[in-house]
């Protein structure tokens, strides 16, 4: 049995207005079917964000930093897409930190993995409308247990979701988000 998407853009908004609560129920469910604690810490720190697009239902995502430290230049993320979720295209440029490099793992579900490095792949998912066009066209399937690794400092990359959601673990060096650039100018965290 596959987790399955039950909540849409009319739940997710009330008059125009993102509602925070039903996305993080909507999270919950899912994380109810794949057996995930929801933790006291998580209760606690834990965000959605529809990236000011107004279409969480295909852009947006959950997550929770368990570390992103500065000092020692470390990072721990996990990232919770509902099914068919994207996170908007994006990259991460050198401020008077180093550029974020990142390496992810899925842990439950599966998404395509996004890069502007490489070939255009073929059969790729539709980028929803409200996102506009993207430069990373090369995609790999990426599944439960696989680890990959930003192929390029500073280039372009996106997750978006299989049809039963996924739980990602994502360690890079620390997130500075003044280096984090959208190719979609009105996405902000």
């Amino acid at each position: 049995m596959a987790y399955s998407k039950k909540y849409t853009n009319a739940d997710f908004y009330k008059d125009g207005k993102f509602q925070q609560d039903v996305a993080m129920k909507a999270m919950k469910d899912m994380f109810d079917f794949y057996g995930i604690p929801f933790t006291e810490l998580m209760a606690k720190d834990m965000w959605v964000t529809d990236f000011g697009l107004g279409d969480f239902e295909h852009v947006g995502m959950g997550g929770i930093f368990w570390i992103n430290d500065p000092e020692y230049a470390y990072f721990a993320h996990a990232i919770y897409l509902l099914p068919g979720q994207m996170i908007p295209e994006h990259a991460h440029v050198k401020t008077e930190y180093p550029a974020k490099h990142e390496s992810w793992m899925v842990e439950k579900g599966w998404v395509y993995n996004f890069s502007e490095i490489g070939e255009e792949s073929s059969n790729a998912p539709e980028i929803p409308a409200v996102h506009g066009p993207v430069k990373s066209k090369n995609f790999v399937v990426q599944k439960v247990g696989d680890v990959l690794r930003l192929k390029k400092l500073e280039s372009f990359h996106f997750m978006m979701a299989g049809p039963e959601g996924a739980v990602v673990d994502e360690w890079a060096c620390y997130h500075d988000n003044a280096g984090l650039r959208f190719t979609n100018a009105k996405a902000a965290l």
